[in-house]
């Protein structure tokens, strides 16, 4: 009987030590998490853009694809001005209550940009560690509208009254009537509000188009953070009356831009 304890005794051990030994053999090896960040799918960001005619601000409301492609639609408003504009005050005080402002001598037109578009931004480098710097590219096309509002100056003009010589101000825009008194700079007393003539807007129809390289902080975060260098074209119907026409002066019905611009925004599902 002791005999056949001892015996069930060691096939006991026997087994412990191979279930043991198994454990020790089979043991799965620990997973290796190469992590990315959670997979978002939409994307919304601020964008403030400067650019070698001026500038905009806008939205950006994007569909991530892959880590490496977003699609994305835009919309902006800004301002484009003729490289030839020049600000300048004369400083006049005459009896008149309030001082010359500053104005831009033989401007036309101001300029409003109201742009839309679809694009695409896509990551170079491998998926970016998180907290990392990705670089990639952006192009974008789509609508760019001109709006006209014409610029007013204040003229100075000599009214006869009771044998009297007075200045008088008057607040016009450039006619063919008046194209010698708005072109003659002794003639200018300053600009007017930069309000007046919003009722009179023309518009002028037009495309854009860009192409850009980034570079994204925490690629796939949260939180966008990003700049972005590149070049920007927009081409209209028409020429766009921004500088009074002369021999030496004509305008163009296109702009070609350089530009660096700043992304903030939140990433979402």
């Amino acid at each position: 009987m002791k005999l056949v304890i001892r015996y069930l005794l060691f096939l006991v051990f026997i087994a412990v030590g191979l279930e043991l030994q198994a454990q020790k053999t089979f043991q799965p090896k620990a997973t290796q998490f190469d992590w990315k960040g959670i997979v978002y799918r939409k994307e919304r960001a601020f964008e403030a853009r400067l650019h070698t005619h001026g500038g905009l601000i806008g939205m950006n409301f994007g569909e991530i694809k892959t880590y490496y492609k977003t699609n994305y639609f835009h919309i902006s408003l800004g301002y484009l001005k003729d490289p030839r504009e020049s600000r300048q005050n004369r400083n006049l005080s005459f009896s008149f209550p309030e001082r010359s402002k500053s104005f831009a001598f033989g401007k036309q037109n101001s300029v409003i940009n109201l742009r839309g578009g679809l694009g695409s931004k896509r990551f170079l480098s491998e998926k970016a560690k998180r907290k990392g710097i990705a670089i990639g590219y952006d192009y974008q096309v789509g609508p760019s509208i001109a709006i006209l509002k014409p610029y007013y100056l204040e003229l100075l003009y000599s009214v006869e009254n009771g044998g009297v010589t007075d200045r008088v101000l008057r607040t016009e825009r450039y006619t063919p009537e008046n194209a010698e008194k708005f072109t003659t700079y002794n003639d200018v007393f300053g600009g007017a509000g930069y309000f007046t003539g919003f009722g009179e807007l023309t518009v002028v129809p037009g495309i854009q188009a860009q192409l850009g390289l980034f570079f994204s902080m925490g690629a796939f975060d949260k939180y966008v953070k990003a700049l972005e260098l590149g070049m920007m074209v927009d081409v209209y119907s028409k020429k766009l009356p921004i500088m009074i026409e002369t021999e030496e002066i004509s305008n163009k019905p296109y702009f070609f831009n350089f530009y660096i611009k700043f992304l903030l925004g939140k990433r979402s599902n």
